[in-house]
């Protein structure tokens, strides 16, 4: 209604209530509420009013004829759809020979890689016989060595065992007991003024 809001409608009952005062307000909004419902019946019997003169004036049959203007059926644009469908489409010849090529290139790349590979390991392999030819030639072991003990892991160091530490005894003394509490106030000595 209007586009206004329960807030507004609020703001305006109480700014009515203070101008116009509780005993005419009912009065009020009545007379508000007839106006209102008058202007909505005059909007409805105007807009009848259009449509019976576009009725007249044939403007319904222009309005069906340009619906039908746009009906895709009458020009054959069912067909450019139907031509459009991917749903079923099916691949042609042309595609196979394409993954015919692009399958050959990939043997290709796989054989040239595989080659290559090979290739750097051979020559790894000669590079490892070059370096052990110029080694040094190891020197004959000795006629019955004398055997050597085997390699004795020394012991793991123990850790000396962890000192506790001693609590004293509680020394037993005696309590002492509070004096019992004073029940008469002492009065205070009197002062002399003089």
């Amino acid at each position: 209604m209007f586009g206004m809001g329960w807030t507004e409608l609020m703001l305006i009952g109480v700014v009515a209530l203070i101008v116009v005062g509780p005993k005419e307000l009912p009065g009020l909004f009545r007379n508000i509420g007839q106006f209102v419902g008058r202007a909505r019946g005059m909007a409805r019997e105007f807009s009848r009013a259009m449509e019976d003169a576009a009725d007249q004036s044939g403007m319904k049959d222009a309005s069906n004829v340009l619906k039908g203007l746009s009906n895709p059926k009458r020009y054959g644009l069912d067909k450019v759809k139907e031509a459009t469908d991917f749903a079923k489409w099916t691949p042609d010849s042309n595609t196979g020979k394409l993954a015919e090529e692009r399958a050959a290139a990939a043997k290709k790349i796989h054989s040239a890689t595989a080659n290559a590979a090979q290739k750097r390991l051979d020559e790894q392999a000669r590079a490892a016989a070059s370096d052990s030819a110029l080694a040094v030639p190891e020197v004959a072991p000795i006629a019955n060595p004398k055997p050597t003990p085997p390699d004795v892991l020394p012991a793991p160091r123990q850790q000396p065992p962890a000192q506790t530490r001693r609590t004293a005894k509680p020394i037993n003394r005696p309590v002492r007991k509070a004096a019992p509490a004073q029940t008469r106030k002492a009065k205070p000595a009197p002062t002399k003024k003089g």
